[in-house]
């Protein structure tokens, strides 16, 4: 390595018998993540690994932010960031790349991602597959990547929580996803509103047509705040409804590419200003925020 990439040695990562698995979920996080973010950044550490989109929140752009044990994905990992007190890698790259890498592997025997720095740096992606003779097939594909110098990083922290007037669980994903195709072919905005009492609705309203979608019993996230009080929406009238109108092509792409099967999804809506949505799985955290528009 050399350049933004010195001192940091070789991400390493093998995948053995136990490799099907472990590969669809890993292909299917990625596809989730293609559907959401043209380009993102990968942030290594020797635990997690995180893909981050952040355009800026303020300026009208989504914010996402993926997080994934490695313990959970890999069989081995290795890797060494530019010092031991920032024992971490950060890369800018295109999730389609590494998702059409992936995609090559689905009866792979094994596969190894290095990152190396030939020409330029890569994530190369080394896929053995099955052989009728002894020898072995190897195909490799090299994603280029950009390194990202520690004095950037700053840049890429986890986002807070923002103060949400409520949260509540989403109804099933499937249902949702199919309420807002319909929806989309109507209008590029949707309402979406929710109260205390596991009361949301998805709202379209146009010169020509008015829409609203109803979901009852959906239930709200008991959050607490270290007082044991709820943190957020404390004190608010349960049937008083909190709304933001966001780009329904948003809304749509984060419900086309899931694939992580969240065994909790849940948002939480500040009033007329954003919507963050979080999906929760044993393996995998997404959080992704839109901007209401106003």
């Amino acid at each position: 390595m050399s350049g933004q990439a010195q001192g940091r040695q070789c991400l390493c990562e093998r995948l053995g018998p136990a490799f099907s698995d472990k590969e669809k979920r890993k292909g299917g996080i990625i596809n989730t993540i293609v559907k959401l973010a043209k380009t993102c950044i990968l942030r290594l550490t020797v635990c997690k690994l995180y893909f981050i989109l952040s355009d800026k929140v303020a300026n009208g752009g989504a914010s996402m932010w993926c997080e994934l044990s490695q313990g959970n994905f890999f069989d081995e990992f290795q890797m060494e960031g530019v010092a031991a007190e920032h024992n971490e890698i950060y890369l800018e790259f295109v999730p389609e790349n590494l998702w059409r890498a992936l995609k090559t592997a689905q009866s792979a025997k094994a596969v190894k991602i290095k990152l190396t720095n030939k020409h330029c740096p890569c994530l190369r992606v080394a896929v053995e597959l099955p052989s009728l003779s002894s020898c072995s097939r190897i195909v490799t594909h090299d994603i280029p990547v950009g390194v990202i110098p520690r004095r950037m990083w700053n840049d890429f922290r986890e986002p807070s929580m923002p103060d949400f007037d409520v949260s509540i669980y989403l109804p099933v994903l499937k249902t949702m996803k199919s309420v807002v195709e319909r929806m989309k072919n109507l209008s590029n905005f949707i309402v979406i509103e929710a109260n205390l009492s596991g009361e949301m609705n998805l709202k379209i309203e146009t010169d020509l047509v008015s829409v609203t979608t109803h979901f009852k019993d959906l239930g709200n996230p008991p959050w607490a705040s270290e007082d044991g009080c709820q943190s957020s929406g404390q004190g608010r009238d349960l049937e008083s409804m909190a709304e933001a109108c966001i780009d329904i092509k948003k809304l749509q792409q984060l419900l086309a590419g899931q694939q992580v099967n969240p065994t909790k999804a849940l948002c939480n809506i500040v009033h007329k200003r954003i919507v963050h949505f979080i999906l929760l799985h044993e393996e995998v955290s997404l959080q992704y925020f839109i901007p209401a528009i106003a």
